[in-house]
């Protein structure tokens, strides 16, 4: 039976711990802050609000995983056949006026204004966008403005206290607090190339685009989506990790586009009975399973079976984490990969290469396939077990294959109900219709149908 001093006791703490989940942050003295007002002083003026206008405007993104998550930009009604959305920016580079946001907030924008936090206004020119990783950087001509201090994002931990700032639902220069939910977040289905960071800071409408600091008003990443049923925040938003943004922003800036090299493997996430049947020790990590002939891997001496736990020495947890470091590589970029092969160390360098060099462009097969190159593979993979189909090295935004939902690293295992395991497999199935064809995806741990038209 409880005693009376432990029913006070947990009564007590049931009582307090509201309080002690609600403490202010310590600063780097160890002292609670008693405001958070320096902290956004610093911060806030490099948070922008962007206005954009769309003439005959087409749906900007897809129902995602569950049906549930949303990118978070707001939009307001307009006119007809005129649509204006709200939503965030962040100010990169004062001298060259760089600012970053989400691609899908500028995505087929034929207007876009920026609107500073001291109530000036200037019309933004489109550097570039990544679709694949929701990424875009535009650039506008001012003076006086206030770059962010960017963090390091790969120094988060779970629990680490941050401020989302931008402009929800219209609302210019809002703040809302909480901490890091989750590190690593993928296979969502939101973008292409997924390591989001997981938060409970409140995130709305317009948020998208905006920033996501640290206690110490540095830039840690860019809010992106939520999770939501009904649009509003439920406290699981989701932010692209500084890091990541950066080197995308880098080759936005230089190419215009993001220029991604093949490494030229499948791989599957290391599991503890992968481990043991692997006679490894290692408990994160991702084995290859299947290597594309004549690419990188091959030519520098990867072998199925082989495990990956490091890229230029830092570290790969799961084959989700090797397919997103690999996606921020570019072309005839040097790289170093940390493996295990039979319980023995490695390390092998090699150069990644262009996609198209080991890809058919589908469209020689049949018109409704555009834009889309691919690769035959065979492989098993732990969610699915050993397939055969055509692995998508490449798929062009805007393509009638993109519009569908297809994406670059999608496999094709179906077409028209018809295994694909070649190219002259899915040439047959592909005559079967000529309205649509209806297609078997797998795309990380799930497999979806997919038609195009």
């Amino acid at each position: 039976m409880m005693t009376i001093k432990k029913l006070l006791l947990s009564c007590l703490i049931l009582c307090f711990s509201p309080l002690l989940l609600a403490m202010p942050p310590l600063d780097e003295n160890g002292k609670p802050y008693d405001s958070l007002a320096p902290i956004l002083e610093k911060a806030m003026p490099s948070v922008v609000n962007i206005a954009t206008v769309r003439i005959n405007p087409e749906p900007q993104f897809e129902p995602t995983t569950r049906g549930e998550a949303q990118r978070s930009h707001q939009p307001v009604p307009s006119e007809p056949k005129r649509a204006t959305n709200l939503a965030s920016g962040v100010i990169m580079d004062s001298e060259n006026g760089y600012i970053l946001t989400n691609f899908h907030v500028v995505q087929g924008a034929e207007e876009v204004t920026i609107t500073l936090s001291d109530g000036r206004n200037f019309p933004a020119k489109f550097i570039g966008g990544d679709p694949e990783s929701d990424v875009a950087v535009i650039q506008i001509q001012a003076d006086k403005l206030h770059a962010m201090t960017q963090g390091d994002s790969d120094q988060l931990r779970v629990g680490d206290f941050v401020l989302a700032i931008g402009n929800p639902f219209g609302l210019s220069q809002s703040v809302s607090s909480g901490i890091i939910s989750a590190l690593g977040r993928t296979d969502l289905g939101i973008e292409g190339y997924e390591d989001f960071i997981q938060t409970d800071a409140p995130i709305n409408m317009g948020n998208s685009g905006g920033a996501l600091v640290n206690i110490r008003g540095e830039l840690i990443g860019i809010n992106t989506a939520i999770l939501s049923s009904a649009g509003g925040s439920l406290g699981i938003g989701f932010a692209i990790p500084i890091n990541m943004a950066r080197n995308i922003m880098l080759q936005l800036i230089e190419f215009g586009e993001v220029r991604r090299g093949l490494l030229g493997v499948v791989a599957q996430s290391l599991t503890p009975d992968f481990a043991s049947a692997f006679n490894t020790s290692k408990t994160h990590g991702a084995i290859i399973s299947q290597i594309v002939p004549e690419s990188p891997a091959q030519v520098a001496g990867l072998k199925i079976g082989d495990v990956v736990l490091t890229l230029n020495d830092k570290p790969i947890n799961s084959a989700s984490e090797l397919r997103n470091q690999i996606g921020l590589v570019a072309i005839d970029e040097k790289i170093r990969l940390g493996i295990e092969r039979l319980g023995k160390p490695e390390v092998i360098t090699l150069k990644m290469s262009d996609p198209r060099t080991h890809s058919t462009a589908l469209s020689r097969i049949n018109t409704h396939f555009a834009g889309m190159e691919a690769t035959p593979i065979h492989a098993t993979i732990a969610t699915h077990g050993t397939i055969a189909g055509l692995e998508l090295l490449q798929v062009n935004y805007g393509s009638n294959a993109w519009r569908a939902g297809l994406r670059t690293g999608d496999i094709i295992t179906q077409a028209n109900h018809q295994p694909i395991a070649t190219l002259e497999d899915l040439a047959a199935a592909s005559k079967k219709r000529d309205d649509l064809l209806l297609l078997r995806v797998l795309r990380g741990p799930a497999a979806s149908f997919i038609i195009i038209r």
